[in-house]
This record gives structure tokens, sequence and C-alpha cells, in this order.
């Protein structure tokens, strides 16, 4: 398994990233949230049609294939599957793709460093924003990070089945998840704002990263909602324990996104391996077998 395709940041990159430094990100991505819910009928079907063109998105996919019968290009955007179309893996120990995307790396925890493209690495205590009780959990331990463009599938399902731990909401930036954006800005999964959900499995801990990025309108959890916006400024943190405990089947839905962004695994070294196939521009569904 190689967890470090693709080519260096080029000058390039970092050119085309500058504006993403100078831009209000978050005022953007507030009025980014505001027009995907906006149900004036002519701009909202003007703007699914203008995505589901851009990026070649498979509409019939969808459990509703009417254009008309979303009120917003959210709903449209967050749109459920046609029931077998995403068909999931058999085996309980047999972890699956939570999303629809592409891989941006994959691979082994080496010294508590995550692989962020060719070149560039980032610590797993920084992703889970300074907690080092859970980051020890997944010393020489598995990750992968998937990255959902704008066609694909935004709900996130669970890989294995779980009993939900914990949840922390960092905030943080919101540069853009794409991967010339991660080749050039440097720590960018532990720089922008995300929340990290940890569950406990028959096999052990996961830990799920939502990770947040310019124009992601909101994060939301099947069982909090939705978290952002608005954005905040200190970490929250949430406990799921006793008469609050929620368990998730594997394949069941445990949150989703608007617009593209991306999605960090923590696996720890004693789970099963991924598959040697996966690579770094893998492209995987959800449901699919990754172990």
């Amino acid at each position: 398994m190689n967890n470090s395709q693709g080519n260096k940041a080029s000058l390039w990159d970092k050119i085309a990233t500058i504006p993403q430094y100078l831009i209000p990100q978050h005022a953007l991505s507030v009025l980014m949230h505001r027009l995907t819910r906006c149900e004036i009928k002519w701009f909202k079907n003007g703007f699914i049609r203008f995505i589901t063109t851009k990026y070649k998105v498979d509409i019939n996919e969808a459990a509703q294939t009417d254009l008309d019968y979303f009120p917003s290009f959210n709903a449209f955007f967050t749109r459920e599957l046609r029931s077998g179309v995403r068909p999931l893996a058999k085996g309980d120990a047999i972890i699956t793709s939570p999303v629809d995307g592409v891989i941006s790396q994959i691979g082994d925890i080496k010294n508590n460093q995550i692989v962020q493209a060719k070149g560039r690495e980032y610590s797993v205590l920084e992703l889970l924003g300074g907690d080092e009780g859970l980051a020890k959990q997944f010393e020489q331990g598995q990750f992968a990070t998937i990255y959902l463009s704008p066609r694909d599938y935004h709900r996130i399902h669970m890989p294995l089945s779980g009993q939900l731990q914990k949840m922390t909401y960092i905030p943080g930036k919101l540069f853009s998840v794409n991967p010339r954006t991660a080749r050039a800005v440097p720590k960018l999964f532990a720089r922008n704002e995300r929340v990290v959900t940890v569950f406990e499995t028959e096999q052990g801990p996961i830990v799920m990263v939502l990770v947040g990025a310019i124009f992601v309108g909101s994060m939301e959890t099947v069982w909090a909602g939705k978290i952002t916006p608005p954005y905040g400024k200190d970490v929250q943190h949430w406990e799921y324990e006793g008469e609050h405990a929620i368990t998730l089947q594997k394949g069941e839905e445990m949150g989703r996104f608007n617009m593209g962004s991306t999605v960090v695994m923590l696996l720890p070294k004693q789970m099963t391996t991924f598959k040697s196939d996966l690579n770094a521009e893998t492209a995987v569904q959800m449901g699919q077998a990754m172990s």
C-alpha cells in the first residue's frame, strides 16, 4: 500500500492557493450556506442544473430524480440514494468506505504522523486537537483520507458497527481541501475546522474526522444535528455514555456535508489492515470493502 503517491506542491500550486489566505473564508461560507438553502424555484433549479452539468452528477442514483422535488439546492446536494445502489460489503469485521469519494492518502501511521501529500505530513495529535490519550490509541495504526468532490454523494456512513463515545468540535480555518490545496498548505487537515467523532467497535476504537472547507455550508451528525454554522471560536466537547449512549450499525448514516469536503478515518494497530490495492487517487464508494 503506497501512501505517498502524487507530486509535491509545484510553484503554481503555491501561487494558486495564496488567495485562500486573503479571502474572508468564514463569511463566504456563511453566504454559501444561505444560498444553498434558498427556496426560490428558478434559482435553486438553476444552481442544481449548473452543478449536475459541470460535475457530471449521476442523478439516476438518487431516490428522487425530479429536480423540482428538492425544495433547495442543499436538499438536492444531501440527497438520499436509491435502495441497493450502494451494497454493503459483507462481514462484521470488514471495514467499508464511509463515503463516496477519492482516496487522497492511505497507509500506516508512523511516528504519530499522517501523510497529507508527498513531502507533507501532520501529526495525529494535531488532527485530534491535542487529545494525547486519544492519539495514543492510534500509535502504529492506519489512516485513510477520502476527498468528496461536488459530484459525490454527501452523506457519511459507518464503516463498522460501533458505539459513539465522544465528539469534539475544533474551530479553525476553512481552506479548500482539494488535491492542489492539500499539496500546498501545510498541516491542512489539522488547521481547518473539524468534528472529531470517536466510536468503540468490536474490533477496537475508530475515529472519523469530518473536515470543514471553504463553502462547506454545514457539517451535521445524525445525533446532534447541524454543528456549523455558526462557526465557533472555542473547542466544544460532548460525551456519550450511560443513558446517553448511541449505537450505530455498519452502513448506517452518521452525518453529512454540504458541498465537497474530506473525511479522515483512523484505525488502531490491532485492526484489520486496508486492502493493498487501495492507493492515493483510488475512487471508492460508500459500502465498498476497504479491508
